[in-house]
């Protein structure tokens, strides 16, 4: 009898090790199963995550292109215009924006010296095309003006393109220069430039990453502002104190060209 209820104990003992052993192996098999799922959900952000970055990575790499410098471009990674003599005794650096006022402002005052300067062999100007407004205000007119700038020097009509771009500037916050028809319409105004080689390059904006080149240089070159202008290195545009003028301009460039001998 004794023995009897020995069995039937050991009986019942070895149900329940059996359930126990049961649960804790349903409660593994859980277990496995959520962990096997929060890995594959996470996977799949990830996945997802990954593909978004490198749709991003590519959808930017596409918006910049290649670089194409327009021709003729010059300087530490080839980021300026130039216009006049490579031996002139004086080199006006110029950082401007198109939709820039104070840009406006300077061109549309000293055009004449610098052109007669210029022109007279005297004065290189180096031009330094960036986007300042257009991170400021948004939009894109400072851009795409400076991509087809870029195209007039392919053209070889830059100086003549430039000069009617800031005389034709629309408000500052007026982004009218966006319009490439626009651009393209103003350039009927500079004889022999508005040509299908021009169209396309306005149009398909084959210089806007040589622009975010430059625009990017103009970050790291310590200028902060347009435009700055460089009389052979010195800033000789800034001083509120002393501003430059057409004829200080005239003193400058004559004391230039006569420690050179010129």
């Amino acid at each position: 009898m004794s023995h009897n209820r020995k069995d039937k104990r050991s009986a019942r003992e070895r149900l329940q090790e059996q359930r126990a052993k049961d649960e804790a192996r349903q409660k593994r098999k859980r277990t496995y199963i959520a962990a096997g799922i929060i890995v594959v959900v996470l996977g799949a952000v990830g996945g997802i995550g990954a593909l978004i970055a490198s749709q991003s990575d590519d959808d930017e790499a596409d918006a910049r292109g290649p670089v194409v410098d327009p021709k003729g471009a010059t300087g530490e990674k080839r980021v300026a215009i130039p216009a006049g003599a490579a031996n002139a005794p004086a080199t006006l650096t110029v950082f401007e924006d198109f939709r820039c006022p104070g840009c406006a402002g300077f061109e549309n005052g000293f055009r004449k010296t610098i052109t007669e300067l210029r022109e007279a062999g005297q004065l290189r100007i180096e031009y330094h095309l960036v986007r300042l407004i257009d991170g400021n205000l948004g939009g894109s007119g400072s851009l795409r003006a400076a991509n087809a700038a870029a195209c007039a020097q392919d053209a070889g009509k830059f100086s003549a393109y430039h000069d009617l771009l800031y005389q034709n500037q629309p408000r500052e916050q007026d982004d009218a220069f966006a319009d490439r028809g626009y651009l393209i319409e103003l350039a009927g105004k500079v004889s022999g430039l508005d040509t299908p080689a021009f169209r396309a390059c306005v149009n398909k904006g084959t210089h806007d990453s040589w622009v975010q080149k430059v625009d990017k240089a103009f970050e790291k070159s310590g200028h902060g502002a347009t435009p700055t202008v460089l009389l052979n290195g010195e800033n000789v545009y800034g001083d509120q104190d002393d501003p430059l003028t057409p004829e200080k301009l005239k003193k400058e460039v004559a004391e230039a060209a006569k420690k050179k001998g010129r």
